[in-house]
């Protein structure tokens, strides 16, 4: 869904004239609009008729978040409503006063969020003497939190889930680096919960050391440890855990992700958290 696929896509589709080209085009543009992305690139090698219709702006702006207007910059000036909805997956919006970043998945259109430092809580954040708030140009925020020493760990975030799309399955993220002299995570199992705020969360154990084994032996059983991934950008993340959105009629639910280590109260240095990224669950 790049630059490069009007060029391929002129290659791929036949010159074959097929049933349904004989309808008005924006009956096509219509019905190719109740798909997706993905689908309405597939819909667009079928034919000319089809390539046609699938390119216009009436296609692209069902796929488009109905606020999309309020959250494209006034700089941001794009020809179609395509290009606006590629660079919405290519090129995350900063939003409420930068503490956010949006953008959409490319291949569904669904919404994506990332709550930066500033917008979860860290405890004893605001101390100087445990956690100090520095600028890094790789970044996505003005500011991230930097972690000077604690023995207890504990952050918190919350998102509503009507700023997300209804009837989706979402996975919540800690993005975070490591510095080199990080320290107090290795073989350190932290707790993380996701659920709706007043309801029971749903808890597994993660870890920041991607050298620690994958089972962990809590006081009473064994349980599987998530253990934390590179991204393409060059941060690390590790998966709290997973929620659903619900429907749209549903009434909007807040959802609180959190990691906890407060039980082994080892010194630990020297970690840098970006924030807590939602995005659309994988489907295995």
């Amino acid at each position: 869904m790049g630059e490069n696929d009007g060029k391929r896509r002129r290659e791929i589709v036949s010159d074959v004239s097929w049933p349904l080209d004989s309808l008005p085009e924006d009956f096509i543009s219509k019905i190719v609009s109740l798909t997706s992305p993905r689908d309405a690139c597939v819909a667009a090698t079928v034919s000319k008729a089809f390539e046609s219709a699938a390119e216009s702006n009436v296609v692209w702006e069902k796929f488009l978040p109905p606020e999309y207007e309020s959250l494209v910059p006034s700089s941001r000036n794009v020809s179609s409503k395509k290009k606006l909805y590629l660079a919405l997956c290519d090129e995350p919006v900063l939003i409420d006063d930068g503490t956010k970043s949006f953008w959409l998945e490319k291949a569904s259109g669904k919404k994506c969020i990332m709550l930066s430092a500033k917008n979860i809580s860290i405890i004893w954040g605001d101390d100087p003497r445990y956690w100090e708030w520095v600028t890094i140009p790789e970044a996505r925020f003005k500011s991230v939190a930097k972690l000077l020493w604690v023995c207890w760990f504990e952050i918190r975030g919350r998102v509503n889930t009507r700023v997300l799309s209804p009837r989706t399955r979402y996975s919540a993220y800690i993005v975070f680096k490591k510095m080199n002299h990080c320290y107090g995570f290795k073989d350190v199992a932290i707790e993380a919960g996701v659920g709706v705020v007043g309801h029971a969360a749903s808890t597994r154990f993660i870890c920041f050391d991607t050298d620690m084994d994958g089972e962990y032996y809590p006081e009473r059983g064994r349980r599987n440890l998530v253990k934390p991934e590179e991204r393409a950008d060059g941060w690390m993340e590790v998966e709290l855990g997973q929620f659903f959105s619900g429907g749209e009629l549903m009434d909007s639910d807040e959802i609180e992700m959190s990691a906890l280590e407060i039980k082994r109260l080892n010194v630990k240095t020297d970690l840098i958290i970006q924030g807590i990224e939602i995005r659309p669950a994988k489907i295995l």
